[in-house]
Protein backbone atom coordinates (compact mmCIF):
# COMPACT_ATOMS: atom_id res chain seq x y z
CA UNK A 1 0.00 0.00 0.00
CA UNK A 2 1.17 3.16 -0.92
CA UNK A 3 1.96 6.59 1.53
CA UNK A 4 -1.31 8.78 2.06
CA UNK A 5 0.88 11.88 1.19
CA UNK A 6 -0.66 14.06 3.39
CA UNK A 7 -3.93 13.00 3.44
CA UNK A 8 -5.17 11.09 6.67
CA UNK A 9 -8.53 9.54 7.32
CA UNK A 10 -9.92 8.53 10.95
CA UNK A 11 -7.70 5.53 12.65
CA UNK A 12 -10.65 4.03 13.77
CA UNK A 13 -11.62 3.19 10.66
CA UNK A 14 -8.41 2.34 8.94
CA UNK A 15 -8.22 -1.41 7.47
CA UNK A 16 -6.25 -3.44 9.46
CA UNK A 17 -3.24 -5.38 8.15
CA UNK A 18 -5.01 -8.49 7.03
CA UNK A 19 -8.18 -6.97 5.67
CA UNK A 20 -5.71 -4.09 4.11
CA UNK A 21 -3.46 -7.44 2.15
CA UNK A 22 -6.99 -9.20 1.27
CA UNK A 23 -8.29 -5.91 -0.35
CA UNK A 24 -5.31 -5.55 -2.79
CA UNK A 25 -5.18 -8.86 -3.78
CA UNK A 26 -8.99 -9.59 -4.31
CA UNK A 27 -8.85 -7.55 -7.61
CA UNK A 28 -5.36 -9.32 -8.36
CA UNK A 29 -5.78 -12.03 -10.95
CA UNK A 30 -3.29 -14.41 -10.21
CA UNK A 31 -2.77 -12.96 -6.88
CA UNK A 32 -2.95 -15.58 -3.65
CA UNK A 33 -5.79 -14.86 -0.68
CA UNK A 34 -5.48 -17.99 1.35
CA UNK A 35 -5.63 -21.29 0.95
CA UNK A 36 -8.23 -24.29 0.89
CA UNK A 37 -10.31 -24.69 3.45
CA UNK A 38 -8.69 -28.11 5.66
CA UNK A 39 -6.36 -28.17 2.96
CA UNK A 40 -3.18 -25.14 3.59
CA UNK A 41 -1.12 -26.58 0.66
CA UNK A 42 -3.62 -25.78 -2.18
CA UNK A 43 -3.80 -21.75 -2.83
CA UNK A 44 -6.78 -19.61 -3.24
CA UNK A 45 -6.31 -17.36 -6.38
CA UNK A 46 -7.97 -14.97 -7.57
CA UNK A 47 -8.44 -15.88 -11.94
CA UNK A 48 -10.55 -13.02 -12.57
CA UNK A 49 -12.34 -10.15 -12.62
CA UNK A 50 -15.49 -9.58 -14.52
CA UNK A 51 -17.31 -6.44 -15.35
CA UNK A 52 -21.15 -7.09 -14.55
CA UNK A 53 -22.98 -3.88 -14.96
CA UNK A 54 -22.38 -0.35 -14.82
CA UNK A 55 -24.67 1.56 -12.71
CA UNK A 56 -26.02 5.47 -12.91
CA UNK A 57 -25.39 7.46 -9.42
CA UNK A 58 -26.84 10.87 -11.15
CA UNK A 59 -27.14 12.31 -7.25
CA UNK A 60 -23.50 11.04 -6.31
CA UNK A 61 -25.29 9.40 -2.92
CA UNK A 62 -24.77 5.99 -3.08
CA UNK A 63 -27.00 3.39 -0.98
CA UNK A 64 -25.11 0.04 -0.01
CA UNK A 65 -27.65 -2.58 1.80
CA UNK A 66 -30.11 -5.14 1.10
CA UNK A 67 -32.74 -4.34 -1.55
CA UNK A 68 -35.56 -5.99 1.17
CA UNK A 69 -35.32 -7.32 4.26
CA UNK A 70 -37.12 -10.12 5.65
CA UNK A 71 -38.46 -8.97 9.26
CA UNK A 72 -40.03 -5.93 6.91
CA UNK A 73 -41.98 -7.94 4.92
CA UNK A 74 -45.49 -7.23 6.61
CA UNK A 75 -44.96 -3.64 6.02
CA UNK A 76 -44.39 -4.14 2.56
CA UNK A 77 -47.69 -6.00 1.83
CA UNK A 78 -49.03 -3.57 3.46
CA UNK A 79 -48.14 -0.45 1.71
CA UNK A 80 -46.30 0.90 5.25
CA UNK A 81 -43.78 3.09 5.65
CA UNK A 82 -40.24 1.06 6.02
CA UNK A 83 -37.11 1.98 7.28
CA UNK A 84 -34.21 4.07 5.16
CA UNK A 85 -31.67 2.16 3.14
CA UNK A 86 -27.67 2.45 4.31
CA UNK A 87 -26.61 5.23 2.51
CA UNK A 88 -23.08 5.91 2.74
CA UNK A 89 -21.80 9.00 4.47
CA UNK A 90 -19.16 9.89 1.71
CA UNK A 91 -20.27 11.28 -1.69
CA UNK A 92 -19.31 9.99 -4.90
CA UNK A 93 -18.77 12.15 -8.26
CA UNK A 94 -22.34 11.53 -10.20
CA UNK A 95 -22.17 9.66 -13.19
CA UNK A 96 -21.56 6.01 -14.75
CA UNK A 97 -19.51 3.44 -12.94
CA UNK A 98 -18.48 -0.33 -13.43
CA UNK A 99 -20.00 -2.85 -11.17
CA UNK A 100 -16.84 -5.24 -10.78
CA UNK A 101 -16.68 -9.50 -9.63
CA UNK A 102 -13.44 -11.18 -8.75
CA UNK A 103 -13.52 -14.86 -9.48
CA UNK A 104 -10.92 -16.89 -7.43
CA UNK A 105 -10.47 -20.74 -7.29
CA UNK A 106 -9.33 -23.21 -4.90
CA UNK A 107 -9.88 -26.90 -6.36
CA UNK A 108 -10.54 -29.64 -3.37
CA UNK A 109 -12.07 -33.10 -3.28
CA UNK A 110 -15.57 -33.86 -1.95
CA UNK A 111 -16.13 -37.76 -0.71
CA UNK A 112 -13.67 -38.38 -4.25
CA UNK A 113 -15.20 -36.26 -6.34
CA UNK A 114 -13.14 -33.11 -8.23
CA UNK A 115 -14.50 -29.45 -7.53
CA UNK A 116 -12.75 -26.28 -9.14
CA UNK A 117 -13.99 -24.62 -6.22
CA UNK A 118 -14.53 -21.48 -7.74
CA UNK A 119 -15.95 -18.87 -5.06
CA UNK A 120 -16.83 -15.34 -5.66
CA UNK A 121 -13.82 -13.05 -3.70
CA UNK A 122 -15.65 -9.59 -3.61
CA UNK A 123 -17.94 -7.38 -5.83
CA UNK A 124 -16.35 -3.86 -6.30
CA UNK A 125 -18.19 -0.35 -7.73
CA UNK A 126 -14.86 1.52 -9.26
CA UNK A 127 -15.35 5.08 -9.18
CA UNK A 128 -11.91 6.24 -10.95
CA UNK A 129 -8.75 4.47 -11.69
CA UNK A 130 -6.63 6.37 -9.51
CA UNK A 131 -4.59 4.08 -7.62
CA UNK A 132 -5.45 3.30 -3.58
CA UNK A 133 -3.16 4.78 -0.99
CA UNK A 134 -5.62 3.80 2.43
CA UNK A 135 -8.65 1.39 2.89
CA UNK A 136 -11.09 2.15 5.46
CA UNK A 137 -14.50 1.07 6.61
CA UNK A 138 -17.40 3.26 5.13
CA UNK A 139 -19.31 4.88 7.51
CA UNK A 140 -23.46 5.23 7.34
CA UNK A 141 -25.00 8.52 7.39
CA UNK A 142 -26.74 7.54 10.79
CA UNK A 143 -23.35 5.82 11.55
CA UNK A 144 -21.33 7.47 14.42
CA UNK A 145 -17.61 6.64 14.53
CA UNK A 146 -17.40 7.80 17.97
CA UNK A 147 -19.86 5.26 18.95
CA UNK A 148 -17.72 2.21 17.40
CA UNK A 149 -16.05 -0.34 19.73
CA UNK A 150 -12.34 -1.30 18.93
CA UNK A 151 -12.55 -4.05 15.84
CA UNK A 152 -16.05 -3.06 15.19
CA UNK A 153 -16.71 -2.69 11.43
CA UNK A 154 -19.84 -1.34 10.25
CA UNK A 155 -21.96 -3.32 7.94
CA UNK A 156 -25.20 -4.22 6.20
CA UNK A 157 -27.28 -7.12 7.11
CA UNK A 158 -29.08 -9.55 4.52
CA UNK A 159 -31.34 -12.30 5.53
CA UNK A 160 -31.51 -12.85 1.99
CA UNK A 161 -27.67 -12.75 1.63
CA UNK A 162 -28.19 -10.26 -1.40
CA UNK A 163 -27.08 -7.31 -1.34
CA UNK A 164 -27.38 -4.11 -3.75
CA UNK A 165 -25.86 -0.90 -5.12
CA UNK A 166 -28.07 1.92 -5.63
CA UNK A 167 -28.79 5.77 -6.48
CA UNK A 168 -29.83 6.96 -3.12
CA UNK A 169 -31.92 9.86 -4.62
CA UNK A 170 -34.06 7.08 -7.12
CA UNK A 171 -34.21 4.18 -4.31
CA UNK A 172 -38.37 3.95 -3.86
CA UNK A 173 -38.91 3.44 -7.08
CA UNK A 174 -35.24 1.31 -8.16
CA UNK A 175 -36.37 -0.94 -4.37
CA UNK A 176 -39.89 -1.55 -5.83
CA UNK A 177 -39.57 -4.72 -7.86
CA UNK A 178 -37.88 -6.20 -4.50
CA UNK A 179 -40.68 -5.14 -2.07
CA UNK A 180 -43.80 -5.94 -4.43
CA UNK A 181 -46.32 -8.34 -3.06
CA UNK A 182 -49.73 -9.81 -4.03
CA UNK A 183 -51.85 -12.32 -1.91
CA UNK A 184 -49.43 -12.07 0.71
CA UNK A 185 -46.86 -13.63 -2.15
CA UNK A 186 -43.93 -11.92 -3.70
CA UNK A 187 -44.35 -10.55 -7.42
CA UNK A 188 -42.01 -12.16 -10.33
CA UNK A 189 -39.30 -8.99 -10.44
CA UNK A 190 -38.99 -7.65 -13.82
CA UNK A 191 -35.57 -7.16 -13.11
CA UNK A 192 -32.65 -7.63 -15.90
CA UNK A 193 -30.58 -10.62 -15.32
CA UNK A 194 -26.87 -10.23 -15.43
CA UNK A 195 -24.31 -12.15 -13.90
CA UNK A 196 -25.26 -15.14 -11.52
CA UNK A 197 -26.27 -13.79 -8.58
CA UNK A 198 -26.68 -10.02 -10.16
CA UNK A 199 -29.87 -8.50 -11.19
CA UNK A 200 -30.21 -4.54 -12.21
CA UNK A 201 -33.37 -2.12 -12.01
CA UNK A 202 -33.15 1.16 -13.69
CA UNK A 203 -35.73 4.25 -13.13
CA UNK A 204 -35.34 5.75 -16.94
CA UNK A 205 -36.41 9.04 -15.00
CA UNK A 206 -34.04 9.75 -12.79
CA UNK A 207 -31.04 7.79 -14.85
CA UNK A 208 -30.84 6.24 -12.14
CA UNK A 209 -30.16 2.31 -11.93
CA UNK A 210 -29.97 -0.15 -8.34
CA UNK A 211 -27.58 -3.54 -9.02
CA UNK A 212 -27.29 -6.61 -6.69
CA UNK A 213 -24.78 -8.97 -5.64
CA UNK A 214 -24.64 -11.58 -3.57
CA UNK A 215 -23.73 -11.13 0.25
CA UNK A 216 -23.91 -13.76 2.70
CA UNK A 217 -25.97 -12.08 5.43
CA UNK A 218 -24.76 -8.98 4.21
CA UNK A 219 -21.39 -7.22 4.45
CA UNK A 220 -18.19 -4.75 5.27
CA UNK A 221 -18.18 -1.92 2.81
CA UNK A 222 -15.11 -0.65 2.63
CA UNK A 223 -13.62 2.64 0.51
CA UNK A 224 -10.46 2.66 -1.04
CA UNK A 225 -9.41 6.39 -0.94
CA UNK A 226 -6.48 7.82 -3.42
CA UNK A 227 -3.38 9.89 -1.92
CA UNK A 228 -5.71 13.02 -1.91
CA UNK A 229 -8.63 11.22 -0.16
CA UNK A 230 -11.10 11.04 -3.02
CA UNK A 231 -12.77 7.83 -3.02
CA UNK A 232 -11.54 5.36 -5.88
CA UNK A 233 -13.28 2.32 -5.26
CA UNK A 234 -15.99 1.06 -3.11
CA UNK A 235 -15.83 -3.03 -1.95
CA UNK A 236 -17.91 -5.34 -0.26
CA UNK A 237 -16.70 -8.42 1.77
CA UNK A 238 -18.68 -11.04 2.87
CA UNK A 239 -17.58 -14.01 4.78
CA UNK A 240 -14.51 -14.07 3.60
CA UNK A 241 -10.66 -14.84 5.25
CA UNK A 242 -8.96 -12.30 6.16
CA UNK A 243 -11.53 -9.61 4.93
CA UNK A 244 -13.08 -8.22 7.68
CA UNK A 245 -10.27 -7.73 9.99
Amino acid sequence: MGSDMGWAGDARLAAGPEAVRYLEAAFTPGAQLGTVYDDPTTPVVVTGIEEVATLRVPSGRLVVDAPWHDDETWKYRRGLETSPPRELAVRIPPGTHRVELAWTAGPYEFFGEHCDGVERAATRLRVSDQPVCRWEAGLGVDDDVDRLQPGDRPRFHSDSNVGCFADAGAWTALSAPFRAYADGAPVRRPTEQLAEGYERVSDESRQADLVTFPAESGGTVWLGRTATGDVAVIVVTSGLPGAEA
